[in-house]
Formats: C-alpha cells, structure tokens, sequence
C-alpha cells in the first residue's frame, strides 16, 4: 500500500502525518498516475499547513505542488503522454507529498533528457518563479540595479544565476558570511547583511543615491519598510512571499505616495493560467539550464516520512538551496 503525508488539522510542522492510502481504482479520463521519484519542497507548502493560504478542500488533505517522476499509467484519454515518461509539475491540484498520485494532463511537463529527477524537482517551482519575476512582470535589463531579499534561498539561488546571465546587477540580502559568499558564487554582484547592515542605506550606497527601480520581496513582514525606503522614484514593490508573516497594516497613501510607488503581489499561478504558458515558462528554465545558465542547488534530501522535520529545516532560514522529499 502506498504512504503519504496528510494534514489532518492546521498548525505547525507536527501536524503532518505519514500514513497508507488507496488509490482510485479508475483513472480519470485526462489524468496521468505518476510514479515519484523527488517531491519539492517550497514556502508555500507551509502557508497551505498553517493555515496563512486556504487549502482547496476539507481536511485531512495531502500537501506539495511540485514532484517529479515516471509515468506509470493514464486515463482513456490522454495524448501526450505514455507509460515509462519521465515527468513533472509545479502547480495545483495539491497532494505531491506521496508515493504515486493522478495528475492532469495539462498541467504535466516533460523532463528534459539531460536533467535529472531530483534536479528538476529541485528547481521547477522555484525555477519557474523566477522566469515570470525577471521575464515577464518586469523584464530586467543587462546594468540595472535590483534588490531581491533572501538571495541564498532557493528562489534566491537561481535569481543570482539569471540575473548574472543577463548581465544585471543584482543586490541581494542574506543573514551569515557564508551565504553572501554563496550567493556570489551564484552571480550576485552585492550582498547586504540584514543583521550587521542597514539594507535600505547601502542600496544607496551601491546605487549613488539612486535606488532600485524593482525590490523582490519574498520575505514579507520583516523586509517590507527596508524594501519601500530601497525603491527609487515610480519603483515597483515585487511582494511574492511572505515568510516572515504577512505585512498586517498598509497606509497606501503614506507608503506609496512619496515616490509614486507600484505594487504587486503575484503569484506563479496567475503566469501559468494555461498550457501555452506553462510550457513557454518551463521550456525558458530548461533552456538556461541547458546553457549552463541555471543550475540546481541541492541543500538536503530527506525521506518522506521525515516531512514534519524538513519543513522545520526550511522555516528555520538556516538552509540554502532547496530542500527534496525522497518517497
């Protein structure tokens, strides 16, 4: 019998729970049943399991939106897919923290012959993420400036590389020595301290008083005011994260006003609302991966059963890189 790891009440990393499950005798007509191999793990598994995003159905529920493995059996209708694919998502229907699932057709990527399992599990969501921030909501620019917060992470780890690959000059936070130097061997060409360094103040530094014309913001709470006092003059505020809490009270007027600032909270989801845009995100990863542009961090690998364990890992800020699941 299969295993999984449910939510059977909100809270903390010690309400997930591993146990056996059934499958559904039939497939559905348009579903794939995959095999996985890597589960990721991402920020926003532990706002479904907190509670600070609504989960899509009652509970007990299965968490993750990001796996990948092989193709084991298909619904009566599917096309584009056959037994023996090696395959991945990065997107709901969650329920990726399992041994074999049903997925939808199109919502399914092929992997690319040259990556493997684990790196694409690795790196999709968070891959992904980055291409609609750097190439879609705001196309950077080779010699523009930016700030994005937390630059050893996994999100952050791959932004270093793309935006080195463009030849921008990326400004990026971190906590300790050891993830500055990380973070440049990545391709961040700046790296600011947040616990010895006034962010806002050496981006004026670094920038001759200037500012950043885009702030990346996926910590939230803890980096909202330093990423306002960050933006030049018409700036764009990036909110797509919070790990630090939400920012509980904006005075728009008093915030925005000053400097004519913009601001969005985007979402992967809402740049991947169809096939055609899904593939054109993936297949823009897959290509600067190929190059040698982007390459997977691996932080650490745990088994499945060690879920409650890796999420506290993840929410700790002590890791850098990603974080997979091994079923």
């Amino acid at each position: 019998m299969p295993k999984q790891v449910i939510i059977s009440k909100l809270g903390g990393p010690d309400v997930l729970k591993y146990q056996d499950y059934n499958l559904p005798n039939i497939i559905k007509a348009n579903d794939v049943r995959i095999k996985h191999s890597s589960i990721g793990l991402n920020y926003i598994d532990t706002y479904h399991r907190s509670g600070i995003y609504p989960l899509p159905s009652d509970l007990p529920v299965c968490p993750g939106m990001e796996a990948a493995g092989e193709v084991i059996d298909a619904g009566s209708e599917v096309v584009n897919f056959q037994v023996g694919d090696r395959v991945a998502y990065a997107t709901p229907p969650i329920g990726a923290y399992c041994e074999i699932r049903d997925f939808p057709e199109e919502k399914l990527i092929v992997i690319p012959e040259f990556l493997e399992n684990d790196e694409v599990a690795s790196v999709l969501l968070q891959g992904m993420t980055v291409e609609y921030l750097f190439e879609r909501l705001h196309k950077i620019k080779k010699g523009d400036f930016i700030l994005f917060h937390a630059a050893a992470g996994g999100v952050g780890l791959i932004a270093c590389q793309w935006a080195k690959s463009i030849g921008c000059r990326m400004i990026g936070t971190v906590s300790t020595k050891e993830k500055a130097a990380l973070s440049k061997e990545n391709g961040c060409e700046f790296t600011i301290n947040y616990k010895e360094e006034k962010v806002s103040e050496k981006v004026m530094e670094i920038t001759n008083n200037k500012g950043v014309p885009v702030v990346y913001d996926g910590v939230g709470q803890d980096t909202f005011d330093e990423s306002i006092k960050s933006l030049s003059t018409r700036g764009l505020m990036v909110s797509f994260g919070q790990s630090s809490g939400m920012v509980e009270k904006l005075d728009m007027h008093k915030i925005f006003n000053p400097k004519s600032l913009f601001y969005t909270r985007p979402s992967l989801m809402s740049y991947t609302l169809n096939r055609e845009e899904l593939l054109n995100c993936s297949n823009k990863l897959f290509e600067k991966m190929k190059n040698g542009d982007v390459k997977s961090n691996i932080y650490k690998k745990f088994k499945l059963n060690e879920a409650e364990e890796a999420h506290k890992t993840l929410q700790s800020r002590k890791s850098s890189g990603s974080i997979i699941l091994e079923p």
